[in-house]
């Protein structure tokens, strides 16, 4: 049975990435749109016909950019997968831009046509409260409040970092993206009661278990794929079954490794770009929250799942595309076509968070936070400035005062 499994692997794993399939797409489409037509009687009821109406013309795009449209820097585990999640993401942001261009109340009552159960205020949680480790006064169970932070969102903060990691591929801007969105809780948990948290849940459990572990185990998987030989048979080729298993299994690993260094330090652009590629992540990581609080989602709903699954899938093309742009723009001489529909998605979902509830957005910042964030990007200015403008000048009076001392000296002199 062992060999009869390899062979019908190895025929639908060779065809599979051999061919577009494009006719064969075309004639099943066709074939179901037929059969809709013709053999399926129409039910009478139009908001059931309105809402599979919706669905066949994003089935029949997916169709169509799955067969046709422009492949990206990805080829594993095949070009098909990443075109379809393009399609996706022109699908999620007409969705967006359809939300935006509703009233408040019907925008919000949108929603109960993809779940009946939302278009409902819902109350948020608040991770504050009682910040104790250490709870003396419960005798049963002292360490209550730690296991009442221990839902799960803790494994997916783990995941959702691991992945991060794997995107950016960095150490140090993973780390800063980390820390800053844990000021920015601090910064904004006067809007929403879900960035009130305790101390030891923001910096222990957040940044130095959760991230951090994430982070560290990215680094090493990135360490792994660096050094991983890449040389690339076709199942045909190699004699063995359980090589070809693992050339299968080697399939969803990419098929070439490229490091990235994002030297922001090495010229003002490059350090625009990176500034901007943070500030880019920590307002796709306020949307989650925001949009939920806006569209009367709660956490545990599928829908946000679904998010951090695109973003998942897509984030990786965007970053690799963006990298591409920034360290060969002769070469990449537009931005690519994931990341430009990633930023238009983040920038629009913050715009319907704009719309929904301004009173929320425009709360007043504590004082003491508006201090803060001034010192914080005046140090940043200033180290811009010198950086890449003064520093520059005074290497260059001291270069051109070292030329002139060595042309001037006896040394020199016939």
């Amino acid at each position: 049975r062992l060999p009869q499994f390899t062979f019908f692997l190895q025929i639908f794993f060779s065809s599979l990435c051999q061919r577009a399939h494009t006719v064969t797409v075309l004639f099943i489409l066709t074939c179901a749109l037929v059969y809709v037509t013709l053999l399926e009687e129409t039910p009478q009821d139009t908001t059931y016909n309105t809402k599979r109406g919706i669905v066949a013309s994003i089935l029949v795009f997916l169709c169509f950019g799955v067969t046709q449209a422009k492949d990206g820097p990805f080829t594993r585990p095949h070009p098909a997968y990443w075109r379809f999640w393009l399609c996706v993401t022109v699908v999620y942001e007409l969705f967006l831009i359809f939300i935006l261009f509703q009233t408040v109340h019907d925008g919000r009552q949108f929603m109960k046509y993809i779940d009946p159960k939302l278009g409902v205020p819902l109350p948020e949680r608040d991770y504050g409260g009682n910040c104790l480790i250490y709870d003396p006064g419960n005798v049963t169970d002292p360490f209550h409040n730690i296991w009442d932070k221990m839902d799960g969102f803790v494994p997916a903060h783990f995941l959702g970092w691991y992945i991060k990691t794997l995107m950016i591929r960095d150490w140090w801007m993973c780390m800063i993206i980390s820390v800053m969105f844990e000021f920015l809780e601090y910064s904004l948990e006067h809007q929403l009661p879900n960035f009130s948290e305790c101390w030891w849940d923001h910096w222990i459990m957040d940044v130095l278990v959760c991230n951090g572990l994430g982070i560290y185990c990215g680094m090493k998987t990135l360490a792994w794929l660096s050094m991983k030989p890449y040389q690339w048979q076709g199942l045909w080729n190699i004699p063995t079954y359980k090589g070809k298993i693992k050339r299968i299994a080697f399939q969803f690993t990419p098929y070439s490794w490229v490091k990235f260094e994002w030297k922001p330090a090495s010229n003002l652009r490059r350090w625009l770009a990176v500034l901007g590629i943070i500030f880019m992540f920590l307002l796709a990581e306020l949307n989650t929250f925001y949009l939920k609080f806006v569209l009367w989602m709660p956490p545990e709903h599928y829908l946000v799942l679904l998010r951090l699954v695109f973003f998942v899938n897509v984030g990786g093309v965007a970053m690799r595309e963006i990298y591409d742009f920034m360290d060969d723009p002769k070469f990449h001489k537009k931005l690519g076509q994931q990341a430009w529909l990633v930023a238009a998605i983040t920038v629009t979902e913050f715009l319907i968070v704009v719309k929904y509830d301004p009173n929320t957005i425009m709360l007043p910042i504590p004082f003491f936070i508006i201090q803060c964030w001034i010192l914080g990007i005046i140090l940043i200015f200033t180290w811009t400035l010198w950086r890449f403008f003064i520093r520059p000048c005074r290497d260059e009076r001291a270069a051109r005062k070292h030329s002139h001392s060595r042309r001037d000296s006896p040394l020199n002199e016939k």
